[in-house]
């Protein structure tokens, strides 16, 4: 195994795997906050629905349990967008870091580069776990969506039965 100082492409790879990865995590932070825009504006189309439905409709269960999936659902993108960001400030910090390695590596400072070497490792470590809690509720998010569009399905479906349209309550 070369040395960071005889082999510049060492230092170059511990710098860039961070920034590659901090560009992976904020797009995943705004495909996660655009996300949240959905689950806000269905909520909204939901309530309104629900507005105009009597309590007696078969129809009224099924919007209540929507709202109900809708407020999980937004929990679980708050929290999935939480720790994203907590990844992505991370994995910044650890580029710095890097770069901050490379420094001491010029000047010959290995102790303070192996110090520093592992405190990046520790952070980058930090980042990828928050990265992948992120994904583990962006999963379970997924599944609520999932579940509300069968029921639309559904729903829609035994409107168009009732002579209704299904275009109704496929907004």
């Amino acid at each position: 195994m070369q040395l960071p100082h005889e082999n510049p492409y060492t230092i170059l790879t511990a710098i860039v795997a961070p920034a590659i990865l901090t560009n992976a995590c904020s797009v995943l932070c705004l495909a996660t906050s655009n996300r949240v825009a959905r689950v806000v504006d269905r909520t909204r189309t939901v309530a309104a629905e629900l507005s105009e439905i009597e309590p007696e409709n078969p129809d009224y269960d099924v919007r209540i349990r929507q709202m109900e999936r809708l407020r999980v659902r937004n929990h679980l993108l708050y929290q999935a967008l939480r720790l994203q960001y907590a990844a992505l400030g991370s994995f910044a910090a650890s580029a710095i870091i890097s770069v901050l390695g490379a420094a001491l590596v010029y000047y010959g400072s290995t102790f303070a580069f192996h110090t520093v070497a592992g405190i990046a490792l520790a952070i980058g470590t930090f980042s990828v776990a928050a990265l992948i809690g992120g994904c583990a509720y962006m999963v379970r998010e997924t599944r609520l969506a999932v579940q509300n569009l069968a029921e639309e399905a559904g729903l829609a479906a035994a409107s168009h039965g009732r002579g209704e349209s299904p275009a109704k309550f496929l907004r």
